[in-house]
């Protein structure tokens, strides 16, 4: 939808974007359309879309034949996402909020959204806690950068590892701030992330997020909850890593390595 077809359609319905639920529409269809392609929708595909506003993304995925299921809290948008909805009746509207909505309600293989930047964290986790076959997202790009990070670097930290736990990194693309309306005070970024096997190793969690607490801490100081800083050196020996590292310093396969070692102290 542009800016006209956007404005139009909110005069319609009588309704304004509300900055509380993070409502800033998509009007460049160039970006839509790049968004829809990333995503590779195929015919017979089953989508979760979350968040859907207006329906910009939605009507391109009902064109592509593939069946969705929309999460949207705004009862406004929810009633008139219905405008849309195909003779054979593929499209599925739930007015809900995301964060408590059961995803396992939904029998979804990929999730294409433009998330709601103030909750993008805990409805990624939601996304990785249920099977999927990709994750095509507009999330802000400080977050982007974040998922993406390489460890070593001041950007690296437990979302990055999540989300290399959950799913193979593909890509992503910048989206500024001039493609919304009400334009953002950021630019944005869609990523593209394809599901995988999780490894089975959740045990490393709990280190994980207590040493990133505590993130200018050694790990051998920060995780004196689990093992003594001797233990902790020990391990980290065991596995050659240095001793004085630190949390954003380990890869996914080293963090494994170490609290496995951790284990056998």
């Amino acid at each position: 939808m542009s800016f006209a077809e956007t404005l139009s359609l909110l005069n319609e319905l009588g309704t304004k974007p509300k900055k509380g639920l993070s409502q800033n529409f998509l009007i460049d269809q160039n970006v839509v359309r790049k968004i829809i392609q990333t995503a590779d929708i195929q015919k017979g595909d089953v989508v979760l879309e979350i968040g859907p506003g207006p329906g910009c993304l939605t009507s391109l995925l009902l064109e592509k034949g593939a069946t969705v299921y929309c999460i949207e809290k705004d009862p406004i948008f929810a009633k008139a996402l219905y405008r849309l909805q195909t003779e054979d009746h593929r499209l599925i509207v739930h007015c809900a909020d995301a964060l408590d909505f059961s995803f396992s309600q939904v029998p979804f293989q990929k999730v294409v959204a433009n998330l709601p930047y103030h909750i993008t964290t805990p409805l990624l986790e939601k996304c990785f806690a249920h099977p999927f076959t990709s994750l095509t997202l507009m999330v802000q790009k400080q977050v982007a950068d974040r998922i993406f990070a390489k460890n070593g670097t001041k950007s690296f930290g437990s979302l990055t590892l999540f989300a290399q736990y959950y799913s193979t990194l593909k890509h992503q693309f910048t989206v500024t701030a001039n493609c919304f309306f009400p334009k953002p005070n950021v630019d944005s970024a869609v990523i593209h992330l394809a599901g995988k096997e999780p490894l089975k190793k959740e045990h490393f969690f709990p280190y994980m997020r207590k040493s990133f607490q505590q993130r200018r801490k050694t790990l051998s100081r920060s995780l004196q909850d689990f093992a003594t800083p001797e233990q902790i050196k020990k391990a980290l020996q065991a596995v050659s890593i240095r001793e004085d590292a630190r949390p954003e310093m380990l890869s996914l396969d080293q963090w494994i390595s170490f609290v496995e070692a951790v284990s056998r102290i």
